[in-house]
């Protein structure tokens, strides 16, 4: 009989979670659809409606620092980031893609909170319309189940580590 490791792994159950969508408003004929597609696969995996929270912020850039405030709040248990960046003609869009990717990515280390990337960085805007519910699917449904999984999996981890800290203690 070979051991097997032991393997942890988020399920897709949204049922007494809280969330918070951080959407940006500019793009909005995008954004919009990427954010009802968070809300419909949020509600469709057993999220209640008073446990989702929407903001809304002007832009992308205006992203992390509204995240930052729904983290310190400490009334959530992950964050879906939603927004819409369609190049243009100057380097505006590789600024602000770069820095919200960085920014979301150090707010997901430092709060220790699941925050999911749905921002769509796209060439065109037919790329974009295609990632918003048409050819390539929902992307902001994507950010919500991915969020969904990452909180239980933390949880499941912190479950595991407190069993094996137990078990630890009781032998040794």
């Amino acid at each position: 009989m070979s051991e097997r490791p032991q393997i942890f792994e988020g399920t897709l159950d949204a049922t007494g979670l809280r969330f918070a969508i951080v959407v940006s408003r500019f793009n909005n004929f995008i954004t919009d659809r990427l954010l009802d597609g968070a809300i419909d696969t949020l509600l469709r995996s057993g999220a209640s409606v008073g446990d989702i929270l929407v903001v809304k912020v002007p832009g992308a850039f205006e992203i992390p620092s509204a995240v930052t405030q729904v983290l310190g709040a400490r009334s959530v248990d992950a964050v879906i980031t939603l927004g819409c960046l369609i190049k243009g003609d100057t380097i505006h869009f590789d600024l602000i893609a770069q820095e919200v990717t960085r920014a979301i990515g150090q707010l997901a280390l430092a709060f220790e909170v699941p925050i999911s990337f749905g921002v769509l960085t796209t060439d065109t805007l037919e790329q974009a319309i295609h990632r918003a519910g048409a050819k390539a699917g929902n992307k902001g449904g994507e950010a919500a189940l991915a969020a969904i999984e990452q909180v239980r999996l933390f949880r499941a981890l912190a479950a595991g580590a407190q069993g094996q800290g137990e078990a630890s203690d009781a032998t040794g």
